[in-house]
Order: C-alpha cells, then structure tokens, then sequence
C-alpha cells in the first residue's frame, strides 16, 4: 500500500471539478470536503482512489478512515467489479478459447453493465440478486427471454471472477455462492410418434429437443446418399459426434484397418471467429469403434476425394481433413448446420437439429442394447450420470417389451399362486372357487372339516 492519503475542501467554480484554489472556499456551505486515498492493486500498479461531498473535514477523515478499514485487503478499494472481472479475463490461459470467448460475452454483454461501477468490496448478495431479476427481463438475440440455464452461465462466470479475487484477498467472502438461482432443466429428447407429428403438423407445436425414430433416421439417410457430406451425416447419425468433432476430424485420426477414429480435436465458432482446439473435455478425447457399414463408406468417402483432388489440381487446399468444401477447405460449423437444415426440409420429415442427432444416437443404441457406460464413452461424457439424464430417452419397442417384462413378472405370479390354491382344493375334495386365492384356500379348508 501507498500512504498518500490527503483530505482537502474543493469546489466546481470556473468550470474545474476539483477547485482548491477558489477564494469562496473559506465561506461556509461553498465547496465540499474530500478525499484521496492511492493504492496497489495484485498487479502492482497505482489506483488512486477519490471520494467526495462531505460537509465538514471531520466527516471526510472518518469516511477515509471507514474506507481504510472497511477493505478487506489494503488495496482492495482500488478495484470495481468492472476492472477485477476485466482483469480476471486476461488470468484465464489455460481454459479453451471458445470458453474464453463465453465469458468475455457474459462480461461485455450483462455483468459489467449490471454492476461494474460497484466497489468491489462493497459487492453484495442484493447487488447480484437485482441484476439477475434484470437479466430475466432481457431477450435474446431471437426475441426470446433469457433461460434459466443462460441465467446460471453468466453467474457462474461471475462466481469464478470473485472466487479468484477471494483468493488474491480481495475479498473475505464470496457473495455469488449466496445467490439462489431459478432451476434450469435439462431438456429431455422426445420421440416423433405419429402423434406428435400430427399435432406439429397441425398446430406447429412440438418439444425443445426432438429425436428421430430408427424408421424416420434411416429415411433421412437415404434422403441424403447423394449429398457431398452424406458420411459426415452418417458419423452424426450413428455415432453421435458433436458438431465440432465431426467436422476436426483428420484422416490421422482415422484407422480404417482396426475400425476407429481417435477424437483429438474440434474446430468451433465464437463471436465470428472459427477456432481449431481439444475436444470439449477431458473425456471428450476418445476413441470410437466404427460398424463394418461405416467402415466401407469412410473408404468410399477417401477414394472420391483423392478423385476429386486431381480434378481440382493445383487449387486444391490440402489441410487433411475429411471432410471439406469442394476445394478442400475445412468446414465451418454454421455452414454444417445450415446445409443440414435445409436437407432436413427436403426430406419432409419432421424437423430436428444436428445436436439431435447426438441425442438420437445415444437412444437407437441404448434400445438396440448397449449399457450406460458405453454409451457414455461413446459420445466422451465425463460422467454417466449426465449420458443416463439426457441422451437416452428410451424407444417405444424398448418400452413395450419392458412393460410386457414387468407384467409377466406381476401377473405370471399371481397366475402360478391361483393355480396353486385350485390344485389344492381339489385335493381337499372341493371345488375350486378362482375369485381370490386366500378365498379359495378358505372355502376349501371348511368343506374338509364338515366331511369329518
């Protein structure tokens, strides 16, 4: 800390904000008190801090004083919750830059408006409260209102902000661990039954995340099978990639004789720009077993872009993708979802989005009879509670057959225990009576006892 600490009378005369040398200064009620206090902030540069409108120096020294101790950490005052999230930004190099990207808008767009020029000591659980009702109240870029699970990203990036001011003591608590949160669900993939597509036919409704039956992927696929980029639509389908997998995927990352591709890369879009990166996670690395189908049509899919190479020639862009533009460029991500769109139209299925086609893959192999943890290193989740809430919405055969299961189990009991009960009336000398095994064995009981 830097003690240069001063206390002076100013006013605003002659057009100065700060005038100490105004002549009226000396009359009561012209000017006010204030003060100037200079600090260093955790990067070692000077903040000089100013507080003004006091009535008389002895209320100025106190609230200087106040101010002193009221800081947490001697230089703590030097910061607002606009310069400390601003500078928490420029410490985040070891996160991917896409995240980066996602919290840099989570400052610009909501945080730094919302409650920048608060002191960041002063930053309270209120302050954050009444920025999140604020938030609820915004749309989005399509004219709807933020989500809940949007609401829970900003905050997050704000927890992170202050934790790591916690942790540079400049602030003793947290006040974003504090904040209770609107519940954000997560979306459940719902199957298009023929019922579901009357009614979306009829009334345009339908669920936030709607998945394919195996009939209506397999038709979307040989709606496609002429389509420049029907392999890239087969991976999404089959073996559930993310948007960014499939399109990073290399011909290095590619073994044809062993039947997997090796998940080492993705390329994603933030704020116009196209970032080449590692996968989403950790687990998001993967390996991934290839059906022999697959197989045949990644060969197929090589030949004719080594055809394709020579027809091009010179301009032909070699950048060892699989798949790419015509002139073997990479494929950006907004042109994979757009083409893919429209191919839905074409088809005149119901609609779905290319992310669906990952919720889809995990449901056909759940039914088809593949276990959770399976199906959570297939599609890269850390944790297979998250493959067991989200990604598989099980099939209506699956569901047929465990409804049949259970019945036979409930039912196929109480049959052999009334068989039971009638054959052993007929060994007492009785007849049966079906309507209810303890009744039966009863009545059985008393006709025994009255023949002796």
């Amino acid at each position: 800390m830097i003690s240069q600490d001063a206390v002076f009378k100013a006013c605003s005369c002659e057009g100065h904000r700060r005038n100490r040398q105004c002549p009226h200064l000396s009359e009561y009620g012209h000017g006010s008190w204030q003060f100037d206090c200079r600090v260093l902030d955790v990067t070692g540069d000077r903040k000089q801090i100013r507080r003004g409108g006091f009535t008389s120096e002895k209320k100025a020294r106190a609230a200087l004083a106040r101010f002193r101790a009221q800081s947490p950490h001697p230089d703590a005052a030097a910061w607002t919750v606009e310069t400390w999230v601003r500078h928490w930004l420029t410490t985040r190099t070891s996160i991917r830059q896409s995240t980066l990207a996602s919290y840099t808008q989570h400052c610009d767009d909501y945080l730094i408006p919302a409650l920048g020029r608060i002191p960041l000591h002063r930053l309270t659980i209120t302050d954050i409260a009444t920025a999140h009702a604020g938030f609820r109240k915004r749309r989005n870029r399509y004219g709807r209102p933020l989500s809940a699970a949007t609401i829970q990203r900003i905050h997050a990036t704000l927890r992170g902000a202050l934790k790591s001011a916690v942790r540079q003591g400049l602030l003793t608590d947290n006040p974003a661990r504090h904040v209770e949160l609107p519940p954000a669900d997560r979306p459940h993939p719902v199957l298009w039954t023929p019922a579901r597509v009357e009614t979306w036919h009829r009334d345009g409704v339908r669920d936030t995340v709607m998945v394919w039956t195996a009939d209506q992927l397999a038709c979307f696929l040989r709606s496609v099978r002429a389509d420049r980029l029907y392999p890239l639509w087969h991976l999404y389908a089959l073996r559930g990639l993310r948007r960014g997998e499939g399109i990073g995927l290399r011909w290095c990352d590619v073994d044809l004789d062993t039947g997997q591709i090796h998940i080492t890369q993705q390329r994603t879009e933030s704020g116009g720009k196209i970032i080449t990166g590692p996968p989403k996670s950790k687990a998001s690395r993967r390996a991934d077993a290839l059906d022999h189908s697959t197989i045949r049509m990644l060969r197929a899919h090589r030949s004719h872009r080594h055809t394709e190479r020579v027809t091009v020639g010179a301009a032909w862009a070699e950048t060892g993708y699989v798949f790419t533009r015509s002139g073997g460029q990479p494929l950006a991500p907004t042109y994979v979802t757009h083409r893919f769109a429209d191919l839905v139209a074409d088809s005149g299925l119901p609609p779905v989005r290319l992310h669906d086609l990952r919720h889809g893959a995990a449901t056909l192999a759940h039914a088809a009879g593949a276990d959770l943890k399976t199906i959570q290193d297939q599609l890269g989740h850390a944790s297979i509670a998250m493959t067991a809430d989200t990604y598989t919405t099980v099939l209506p055969d699956a569901q047929f057959a465990a409804a049949d299961a259970t019945a036979d189990l409930v039912l196929g009991t109480r049959t052999r225990a009334r068989g039971n009960a009638v054959q052993r009336a007929r060994q007492l000398g009785c007849r049966p009576d079906i309507r209810s095994n303890t009744e039966a064995t009863r009545r059985a009981s008393r006709g025994a006892r009255r023949r002796r």
